[in-house]
């Protein structure tokens, strides 16, 4: 069992927990993912990283409800366990394999959108206690809807916007990147875009216009994090891959967003899954799924 330390509602569906979870919290690397079941009984639930402490053991997750299973989920308290906490699972941010002082030599810009916000924080923490510094955008609905913000400023530049103007500034994430870019003239070696499909969509667009390479993670598609329900099936470039196995990041220039957004609407029914893996035979999965595969 892996008992749940803190427990509490950050917005509106929205919720974070620290768990006692010490060799996952010991190998962990920011833009990996841990899949977690509440009881025997329970759904298997990947959720990005939100952040870890080594020395303590623990590992920050933040969830949105969106069924049954993350609806429980949002009823454990601190004193609660989940039955299973598994990972650190996909691969990890590719910076972090990086020389550090090659990366001190550039320019980062993090684009982070709703639930989104939280694995974007671990990357742009580990940057900052490598003594690297990247400009930060993070976009929700309304102010309500905001997440981490103190956390955010703290390790990064921070630019807020809001949907609807209830906060900071009113406008899209995408309006601030132009701004940054084109009215105060900063220049960007890399963007990492991690959010709503939608809006990833939108940002990779204008980072090709602007050509800055953008890293985006496909997180949000994933469903049982092994790569054998196919449901995190996309297509980057001419290649299919699954975001649990391959992933969850890739070169956001790549993807066929279009696709993918379609393939999420008809996974949704029963009737769609039975087409989709009639349509795509052996494709449907990853030849090598399974969780044990990547575990570290």
């Amino acid at each position: 069992m892996y008992p749940i330390l803190k427990a509490e509602q950050l917005a509106e569906k929205i919720f974070l927990m620290v768990v006692k979870a010490p060799r996952v919290a010991k190998n962990c690397l920011p833009g990996e993912f841990v899949i977690v079941k509440t009881d025997e009984k329970g759904e298997r639930i990947p959720l990005t990283i939100c952040d870890y402490d080594r020395e303590e053991g623990t590992i920050t997750i933040v969830f949105q409800t969106a069924g049954a299973s993350t609806e429980k989920m949002a009823k454990l308290k601190a004193g609660d366990a989940f039955q299973d906490f598994v990972g650190p699972l996909g691969n990890p941010s590719e910076f972090v394999k990086e020389d550090v002082e090659e990366l001190k030599k550039k320019k980062f810009l993090f684009v982070a959108g709703g639930v989104g916000t939280a694995p974007v924080y671990p990357q742009v923490k580990w940057l900052k206690e490598h003594g690297i510094e990247a400009d930060v955008i993070v976009g929700a609905k309304n102010k309500d809807l905001l997440i981490l913000e103190k956390e955010m400023a703290e390790v990064g530049n921070l630019y807020v916007t809001t949907d609807d103007g209830s906060y900071v500034r009113k406008g899209m994430v995408t309006d601030v990147i132009k701004d940054l870019v084109e009215q105060q003239g900063k220049k960007y070696d890399q963007c990492v875009a991690i959010g709503p499909m939608i809006m990833m969509k939108f940002v990779c667009l204008l980072t090709k216009e602007l050509n800055i390479p953008t890293i985006v993670s496909l997180n949000p598609i994933m469903v049982d994090g092994t790569g054998m329900c196919g449901a995190c099936r996309v297509t980057v470039g001419d290649k299919i891959k699954f975001a649990c196995v391959d992933g969850p990041e890739f070169d956001g220039h790549l993807i066929d967003f279009d696709a993918a957004m379609k393939r999420q609407q008809m996974y949704k029914t029963e009737e769609g899954r039975a087409l989709l893996k009639q349509q795509e035979g052996d494709t449907h999965h990853a030849p090598n799924g399974g969780c044990g595969s990547h575990v570290k």
